[in-house]
Parts: C-alpha cells; sequence; structure tokens
C-alpha cells in the first residue's frame, strides 16, 4: 500500500475534512483487501480512523465496527480499544467499555485517558446500580 496515501488521508482527517479523508481510508481499506501486501499497522490505522470519521458523524454503530476491524487487524493496537471503549460507555455499555479500557491499560500502562475513562465507567455502573435498586 501507498505510504503516502495514508499520510493524505491523516492529514485530511486533522484538518476536519472528513469526507476527503473517508473516501482516502476507503481506498486504502479497498487496495489492501485486494492485495495481501499491506502492512496490517497501516491497514488497521486506515480502520481506526475511518472508525474516528464515523464516530464524529455519531454513526457509533458503524464506528464500532471500524474499530473492531481495527483490533482484529492488529490486537496489540491500544488506540482502536479505547476509542471502542469510549462509545460502549456513551451508549451505556458499562461492562464492555471496561473491558477495553482494561486492555488499552494492559498493552499500554500509560494510557492515561483509558485510566481515567476506567474509573468513570466504574463510577457510572455503580450509580447505576444504586437507581435501579431505588
Amino acid at each position: 500500500m501507498e505510504h503516502g496515501l495514508l499520510l493524505s488521508a491523516n492529514a485530511e482527517l486533522e484538518q476536519r475534512h472528513l469526507e476527503a479523508a473517508e473516501e482516502l481510508y476507503d481506498k486504502i481499506i479497498e487496495r489492501c483487501e485486494q492485495n495481501s501486501k499491506c502492512s496490517t499497522e497501516e491497514l488497521s490505522v486506515a480502520y481506526n480512523n475511518r472508525g474516528q470519521i464515523k464516530y464524529l458523524r455519531v454513526d457509533f454503530y458503524e464506528a464500532m465496527d471500524d474499530y473492531t476491524e481495527a483490533i482484529r487487524i492488529n490486537p496489540k493496537f491500544e488506540v482502536p480499544f479505547y476509542n471502542r471503549g469510549l462509545i460502549r460507555y456513551r451508549l451505556g455499555f458499562f461492562d464492555d467499555a471496561m473491558k477495553d479500557f482494561q486492555k488499552v491499560l494492559q498493552l499500554n500502562p500509560n494510557f492515561e485517558d483509558a485510566r481515567i475513562s476506567l474509573k468513570q465507567s466504574l463510577v457510572d455502573k455503580e450509580e447505576r446500580r444504586q437507581r435501579i435498586q431505588e
């Protein structure tokens, strides 16, 4: 795969040109599916970043699909675990979110946002449990 294409897609995403970035990520993913010479790292980044665009559009389930695919391709890439965990948290799936945040911390113990999100998930899960019992 062209490394330059990924750099271009990332630049478009950084500038919030979401449609252009998504088209480039689609192209990367399509090329990789047709040609097995793609690097797993670049392909997983393409899926993760396309997921980020879908997240920004509030297409949470589609974003989770892309994050899950990024994880399948490169299970040592902690960022899609974190991103999927954030969506699961926002949807109220606290146990699943906590599993994702724990996996992030297993892969990268210094990922402070994951540590904070894990703690918040525990707090919110307990608050929900208490409301249900009342």
